[in-house]
């Protein structure tokens, strides 16, 4: 009841963005999660062109995403998540109808370039529509609705799968063509252009970029922050991996990413309310990112534990996989302190209307650094295979963790962080400065001199 009645307090426009967001987000869902057992098992492809599809959808993603936060700048949040949202559709729609190799890179393509045209408008737009000082409670509540669209896609492509994959595509591409109708007909309504945005519309595309190249204090920033896309990302790889090896059950894998939305779900809310009572956003950063890095140590005495290949019984599984939904929620409770916090500051560093650019280079900085952790975690995994030495991963994400959890540290203590004065600042004696017409103590006593002479 307290989610619904905090998601009545919002504007109309905020509360449309936030059931935009859990359409989007049922609609992916339905697909991504099943796509690459479709395309191995059902078109028969070789694991090295899944590889290169997935990887053409993360490569459209982040390579673009600057084009769909200067596009939000330039023509408005609210016309160009209709545009990414066809597009989405679109790829979706060619998934289920094709099964030619170049189709299918085509139907990748529409697909990431989707997603960099949907994450940073959706950001933009629910910074724009926000209250200033609920930001942060905004993001926190696309997060929410973000799981809770994650779980229902799970769950009905689940089921869909079952039928047929072509069936949970052409649902999914469903869902989003109702989306796509509803924004067409609900965002233009409630989206007014203010001061800033006219400004920036009239500020050419190269301006805008060069203008956030030379904030070097975002740039340090957006550095800092890649444990957090870095980290989260290992639900998918780290954990389910691990839940693998030690029940011996594919299934069991599904549990570890229904932890993390579910914790989401209960306290995602609870949380940020806590983060905006004690302290702000820019106080937060750094402990969340270091419980984001703890999160990975109980999984890491478990396989510390539980040699290679090792079989266990039915009975030991959960007990087992307890350590993995420990770490599980860890990661989540820090991501909630983290990501609406960041998106928050994200938005306080954006100057001159340019809050679509900024969400952009952010989205493009951390994510590019992110993929090198993830690549490092990958070779790490593969040494710790062939060394038995399965420990190994899990303490680089420690170490990512930890890293970034000093960076962001050291910049709040040096006041980098909007928001935020100089720690350093505070504890140097500052020298006085005299009020106009009241004149120094050393002046005085320099009169007082005189006068005796």
């Amino acid at each position: 009841m307290d989610t619904f009645r905090t998601v009545r307090s919002f504007p109309p426009t905020v509360r449309f963005l936030m059931v935009n967001q859990l359409g989007i987000d049922i609609g992916t869902f339905l697909l991504f999660p099943f796509l690459a057992g479709h395309l191995g098992g059902s078109l028969g492809m070789s694991a090295a062109t899944v590889g290169a599809v997935l990887g053409t959808i993360q490569l459209s993603h982040q390579g673009l995403v600057v084009l769909g936060g200067t596009a939000s700048d330039r023509i408005g949040g609210h016309r160009v998540i209709p545009i990414g949202c066809l597009l989405r559709l679109s790829g979706f729609a060619l998934f289920a109808v094709v099964d030619d190799v170049r189709a299918v890179f085509a139907a990748s393509v529409l697909t990431g370039v989707a997603g960099a045209m949907l994450y940073p408008a959706l950001r933009t737009c629910a910074a724009q529509a926000a209250p200033p000082d609920r930001r942060a409670e905004v993001f926190a509540m696309l997060n929410v609705f973000t799981a809770t669209g994650g779980l229902i896609g799970l769950a009905l492509g689940s089921v869909l799968c079952m039928i047929d994959f072509r069936a949970t595509a052409v649902t999914a591409a469903v869902v989003l063509a109702a989306m796509t109708m509803l924004q067409l007909f609900m965002l233009p309504a409630h989206a007014r252009v203010g001061r800033a945005e006219r400004r920036s519309r009239n500020c050419s595309i190269l301006r805008g970029c060069l203008h956030v190249l030379r904030d070097r204090h975002f740039l340090t920033f957006s550095l800092t922050m890649t444990a957090l896309t870095a980290l989260e990302n290992q639900v998918y790889l780290l954990f389910v991996n691990a839940a693998q090896h030690v029940s011996g059950a594919p299934a069991a894998a599904a549990v570890i990413p229904m932890v993390g939305a579910l914790a989401s779900l209960a306290l995602q809310l609870r949380v940020t309310r806590l983060v905006r009572a004690k302290g702000g956003p820019a106080a937060w950063i750094a402990p969340g990112l270091a419980v984001m890095g703890l999160a990975f140590l109980p999984p890491l005495l478990l396989l510390l534990h539980v040699p290679e290949n090792e079989s266990v019984g039915r009975p030991d599984v959960v007990l087992l996989l307890l350590p993995l939904a420990a770490g599980a929620f860890l990661l989540a409770l820090g991501q909630m302190a983290t990501q609406p916090s960041t998106l928050e500051l994200v938005s306080r560093h954006a100057a001159d209307g340019l809050i679509g650019t900024y969400f952009g280079f952010f989205y493009v900085i951390s994510g590019v650094a992110a993929s090198g952790c993830t690549s490092a975690v990958g070779w790490a995994m593969d040494v710790g295979e062939r060394t038995g030495q399965l420990w190994l991963p899990w303490a680089c994400c420690v170490v990512v963790g930890l890293l970034s959890a000093g960076g962001a540290a050291w910049l709040y203590h040096l006041g980098r962080l909007p928001g935020t004065q100089s720690r350093v600042d505070d504890v140097r004696p500052q020298r006085a400065r005299p009020r106009p017409g009241v004149p120094s103590p050393r002046r005085g006593r320099r009169r007082r001199a005189r006068a005796g002479r």
